[in-house]
């Protein structure tokens, strides 16, 4: 039933006109309907923006004119303290008051038992809606839509839920007794069953409504491709615009093409109230996304509301139970959260509690379940929480090492990017081998069936010892994964269980630090303690530095070889023949005529430069050193590497240089036959100085330079075409 923008422009301006002789208007109504919508708050109340600073804008926008409706996109009742203590019971009181509209599930609502979440959504004013839940007999526990009506124009809500939701939440939860799941989220047919779930919806809503808002709780970055926010859209129609959760992405506006090829805007406004998101549906049906940031007003009667709350749990809360000497930390050292994909020492401090109080070989935490940072100094029973706020219970199980090996596997199958399945670890280390790809095969809800090719993690030791594949070692972790499969491990859910739930997370957490500690936490977890490496290339010499991307790059696509197989030699020179063979391989390796013998008297037929210089020579790439002289095994000066790169760029078809300026202090040094070539490898971004506005065009060109080059160039081949 979408109306034409004429009418509803014309029957706007009626009802505007009627509205200028109402006093109770506080200003003049501008017919726009704004969505104000959260999403990944977990639980912060009133950090950043906060649920007051919601209310004053949700206000500030009424008073203007406009019809608010207040949007929730999921993950709202678990995070911290307040949620963990109350079961999200104080997370939905909160919520009520501020007066949301129109409610999704996201996975974390489900944390507190599929009983708790279903008695916590009747509690809903707006309600919970989603048109991908469904019970065993495949109907809606939700309505799948909303539809709402602002004066002439009716605008519907679509809620639509991650599939992920088994393993992001417990998997437990969604069957019955004997382990049958009894809940479902469209989630089979490698997304098909979601695209049909959410295409009917939306084509029922459109029927209804003028502009269809689907709200979902997806994500767009370490998710399951094909249950993405970006790839429903497009594989779907009549969407007019995508608020999207999950991921904790800030996302003010970008477009994604429908099934259709229209461009359909996708926001998203981060976590934890960082930000207010905002779209606004004009008169004539068009939709804008925005978000609102560093808004400072607070609503007086919810901030009072959210500190009444707030002042029932401060006694508990508030305890000090332990000290730190040390900050503790999920995040890496560029600030940005690191425990879903490598280890910090807040990981190491959670797994070694879970191993020495459990009395385990080895412990295992998973790094979705370790959510926020401890100070140096007090800690309190609130700040443990935070760090371990979903109330998993301590359990230790026999795990043969296969199992073990499978487990850290599952958890690294993302690696570099994130996974909450990624294993913080106690009692043994490994490596993550991240240029393999990841082998481990899924189901379709995402459960771990097995491994079907060469495994990323390597070289895993416990108590100093390799692995042993066919020995039981005894494993400590919690209920979520040793029992309820969660994160997708189904590999210890059917071992013998030695101790079973026999203490909360953060409890297990607080008695290591009050008891094998001493009650504080000492300066030797300063610093992760190197029991995870992550290794981006086969090479032992290449660590995490500038060119490490690039040996990774150079070598998986066949362009590039170590030196061994375990080095790759980055500070070794480069030789002339070395550098045309890497640019022969860029054009394909084509098949030559001819002996190179007969071209450079000092190049030898049959050696593994041989038809590389060849092809260089005949397509005019390279001339000789003179005297009919090639050089094959001399030295590769960063002059002479320029110049090759110019004349490869020129058999490329790239325009030649014909005016240049070289404005590096050393330009004197550089030799005339060298100068274009330096210019045009400057400018085209392939080469730069050496520090300090310098060429050192006499200086050898490294290893490590060539596989930068070498990259630099393949994927501007591949762009191109």
């Amino acid at each position: 039933m979408r109306r034409s923008s004429k009418l509803i422009s014309l029957l706007l301006v009626v009802c505007m006109v009627f509205a200028l002789t109402v006093t109770a208007f506080a200003a003049e109504a501008t017919g726009d309907v704004v969505v104000l919508y959260t999403n990944d708050v977990h639980c912060g109340v009133d950090g950043n923006i906060g649920y007051a600073g919601l209310a004053a804008y949700k206000a500030e926008m009424e008073a203007a004119g406009n019809q608010v409706v207040l949007v929730d996109a999921g993950d709202a009742i678990q995070g911290e303290a307040i949620g963990t203590l109350s079961k999200g019971a104080y997370l939905m009181d909160i919520m009520n008051q501020v007066g949301y509209d129109f409610m999704v599930p996201g996975n974390h609502e489900f944390d507190f038992g599929m009983d708790n979440f279903l008695e916590l959504a009747k509690e809903s004013k707006g309600g919970y809606y989603c048109c991908n839940f469904v019970d065993a007999n495949g109907d809606p526990v939700f309505d799948a839509y909303k539809v709402m009506t602002f004066g002439d124009l009716k605008v519907a809500f679509v809620g639509i839920a991650t599939p992920e939701t088994f393993t992001k939440s417990t998997p437990t939860y969604f069957q019955d007794g004997k382990g049958n799941f009894i809940y479902g989220f469209c989630e089979g047919n490698n997304g098909q069953d979601l695209y049909d779930a959410v295409q009917k919806a939306v084509d029922e809503a459109a029927k209804e409504a003028d502009v269809v808002i689907a709200v979902g709780h997806l994500g767009m970055e370490g998710t399951t491709t094909e249950w993405r926010s970006d790839v429903v859209i497009a594989n779907t129609t009549g969407i007019d615009a995508f608020i999207d959760a999950h991921s904790h992405k800030t996302i003010p506006s970008m477009l994604v093409q429908n099934k259709d090829g229209v461009e359909i805007p996708l926001t998203s406004s981060g976590t934890k109230l960082k930000n207010i998101g905002k779209v606004t549906i004009s008169a004539d049906g068009s939709v804008k996304t925005e978000l609102v940031s560093e808004y400072e007003a607070k609503d007086e009667t919810t901030d009072t509301y959210v500190k009444g709350i707030q002042a029932k749990l401060d006694s508990i809360l508030q305890t000090v139970v332990a000290k730190s000497d040390v900050v503790l930390t999920i995040n890496g050292a560029d600030g940005n959260r690191a425990v879903r994909k490598a280890e910090t020492n807040l990981g190491d401090l959670c797994a070694d509690a879970y191993r020495a109080v459990l009395g385990a070989d080895v412990a295992f935490v998973n790094g979705g379940g370790i959510r926020a940072n401890i100070e140096a100094g007090d800690v309190t029973y609130e700040n443990i929480i935070n760090v371990h706020p979903f109330n998993n219970e301590a359990c230790l199980v026999e795990a043969t090492g296969q199992e073990i090996l499978d487990a850290l596997e599952l958890g690294a199958r993302n690696c570099p990017e994130e996974n909450g399945g990624f294993q913080q670890v106690s009692g043994l280390t490994y490596e993550i081998h991240t240029y393999i790809p990841s082998s481990v095969k899924l189901d379709e809800k995402n459960m771990f069936v097995g491994v079907e090719g060469e495994y990323r993690v390597k070289n895993v030791m416990i108590g100093g010892e390799p692995l042993d594949l066919n020995k039981t070692y005894t494993l400590a972790s919690h209920n979520y994964m040793i029992k309820n499969g969660g994160d997708g491990f189904t590999m210890f859910m059917d071992n013998k269980l030695l101790k079973d739930c026999i203490m909360l997370d953060n409890q297990v957490l607080i008695s290591y630090i009050q008891n094998t500690l001493g009650g504080k936490i000492p300066s030797a977890y300063a610093n992760a303690q190197g029991r995870i490496k992550v290794l981006k290339t086969p090479f032992t010499d290449v660590g995490d530095v500038w060119y490490t991307e690039a040996v990774s790059y150079v070598n998986a696509n066949g362009i590039m070889n170590g030196t061994s197989a375990t080095t790759f030699s980055p500070e070794k020179e480069m030789t002339r023949g070395m550098l045309v063979t890497m640019l022969y391989r860029l054009a394909g390796s084509p098949a030559m005529e001819g002996k190179v013998s007969e071209v450079f008297t000092d190049c030898k037929d049959g050696e593994w430069y041989s038809e590389a210089v060849l092809w260089a020579s005949q397509n005019k790439i390279v001339d000789g050193m003179g005297d009919g002289k090639f050089a094959p095994t001399g030295k590769l000066t960063r002059e002479a590497m320029a110049k090759i790169l110019y004349t490869y760029a020129l058999y490329n078809g790239a325009d030649p240089i014909s005016a240049f300026a070289v404005t590096y202090k050393d330009a004197d040094a550089i030799s005339g036959w060298a100068m274009a070539g330096v210019a045009y490898c400057t400018n085209a971004g392939i080469l730069s100085g050496t520090g300090e506005n310098n060429f050192s065009p006499r200086g050898s060109a490294t290893r490590a330079m060539g596989a930068k080059v070498m990259m630099t160039l393949d994927l501007s081949a591949k762009e191109a075409a």
